[in-house]
């Protein structure tokens, strides 16, 4: 695990802005290495969304989904509790003060040391989907608080984890927890995930079913049951929404677990990482193929371009997270799109992107923007080749700023407040532009006020 160094102080913006228009202003400031921009309103605008649609389950970030500190630091600040997956992710987390009744060592089959480790700071909720594990517990965390992980998978998702994690609720999970109670363990609840990415909600609901069942056979087993963590597998990308699913559960919860003193988590990773950061990446070489004629007689060309970050870089999310990037230009052309693919710059093969995508003519020196660049990418990067990974350039809302400025493991050399970084040359006046530039959200102050007066009275 890699913890991000904050190298760029924190960029504290008052009145409208854009991640596009932050890109444009540190591109035009010289920068040539890739870089992510990170918009911490996003973050803070999803937990509110979260505290809204699930008013009962409570999140606990899956640390493993992106490290970096000031994302974790916030969720921290705002009240997120913790899945983390292994010792280095514990000790990242309680080093920021995060208590162990907000943390779940989520990861069934653990080493024993990092058992050790968690038994000697605290962290006594974690979970087990096997026998072994159970011997395990009992050896080097007997006063464990088990919360057994059984399988229960979407229909589709972005990454099954059914393939190697969680029992069989009915064939496994009952006998599991009876062994339990004959070691002399204390199982506290149920837990499941669907698959990171999951693209059917129904499955929530089944799961739950499960839940409940484990429920009672916990409780005949002598075991008093009350924890439930529902898991991940919930939607990041920008556009995307937990409504439906929030539905799901929330109705489930209603049907299975009405009473109230059963407490709920969930795992949510990508909901609160993915839209809040995009790349910005630089072409430094293109290729053009010898054009080809088409089925219907067009005559087209291929170009190849070549951007300083690949998939042993963030796109390793193209290889191990099955994510489909796009690509953007960072400036407006009024030229057709061409066919074209976009290459890493390592010296492998293997270092594709986009193997075919459409993109208007683009010229070595050019940015290419990739949003919806949070999940599973930043903790995975490598330097291989030599190639340096993207640092984090974040930016934050002044009146966000204002309001948890004292939470955050940052003192006041931390953060600029001169606004985007000043060009070098002028941008092209409105007048002489051609098309507009990439589709953005809409600038921040739109809705900080609502976002600011969340956190005012969530902290109170």
């Amino acid at each position: 695990m890699k913890v991000i160094e904050e190298e760029h102080p924190v960029m504290v913006m008052e009145g409208p802005w854009s991640p596009v228009e932050v890109i444009r202003g540190i591109v035009e400031g010289g920068q040539e290495d890739p870089f992510y921009v990170m918009d911490l309103g996003e973050v803070v605008a999803r937990y509110h969304h979260w505290k809204e649609m699930m008013p009962r389950v409570e999140p606990f970030y899956a640390v493993k989904c992106n490290d970096d500190k000031l994302l974790v630091s916030t969720l921290a600040a705002l009240g997120a509790g913790f899945d983390c997956a292994s010792k280095a992710e514990l000790q990242f987390v309680t080093a920021l003060g995060v208590r162990p009744e907000r943390i779940i060592f989520a990861n069934p089959a653990k080493p024993a040391s990092h058992l050790r480790w968690a038994a000697a700071t605290g962290v006594t909720t974690v979970t087990f989907d096997s026998e072994t594990e159970l011997l395990k517990t009992k050896q080097y965390m007997p006063q464990a608080q088990l919360v057994i992980r059984i399988r229960c998978d979407a229909s589709s998702a972005q990454c099954p984890l059914g393939i190697k994690f969680g029992c069989d609720p009915v064939a496994e999970a009952p006998r599991l927890l009876k062994l339990a109670a004959v070691l002399g363990l204390t199982v506290v609840g149920v837990s499941f995930h669907v698959g990171s990415g999951a693209r059917e909600t129904a499955v929530y609901a089944r799961a739950l079913q499960h839940a409940r069942d484990l429920f009672a056979a916990g409780g005949a087993a002598g075991h008093r049951m009350r924890l439930l963590d529902v898991g991940g597998g919930f939607p990041g990308n920008g556009g995307t929404c937990i409504r439906e699913v929030s539905a799901v559960i929330n109705g489930a919860l209603e049907t299975h677990f009405p009473n109230k003193d059963v407490r709920v988590i969930a795992e949510p990773g990508r909901y609160f990482a993915a839209a809040a950061y995009t790349l910005a990446t630089q072409i430094h070489a293109t290729r053009e193929l010898p054009a080809k004629t088409t089925e219907d007689g067009a005559v087209e060309k291929h170009t190849m371009y070549f951007i300083n970050d690949g998939v042993y870089g963030s796109f390793n999310c193209v290889l191990y997270d099955h994510q489909q990037v796009v690509a953007e230009p960072l400036e407006p052309s009024a030229s057709c799109a061409q066919p074209c693919s976009v290459w890493g710059p390592t010296c492998d093969a293997l270092d594709c992107v986009l193997p075919a995508c459409r993109l208007p003519p683009r010229r070595a020196g050019d940015w290419l923007l990739f949003r919806d660049m949070g999940a599973y990418t930043i903790p995975v990067a490598s330097a291989f080749n030599g190639f340096p990974t993207p640092r984090v350039r974040a930016v934050v809302d002044k009146r966000l700023w204002s309001v948890l400025k004292d939470l955050w493991p940052l003192t006041e050399i931390n953060f600029s407040f001169d606004g985007i970084p000043a060009p070098q040359t002028p941008l092209p006046s409105p007048e002489t532009s051609a098309p507009p530039s990439p589709s953005d959200p809409s600038p921040h102050s739109a809705h900080s006020r609502d976002t600011t007066m969340f956190v005012e009275c969530a902290l109170k």
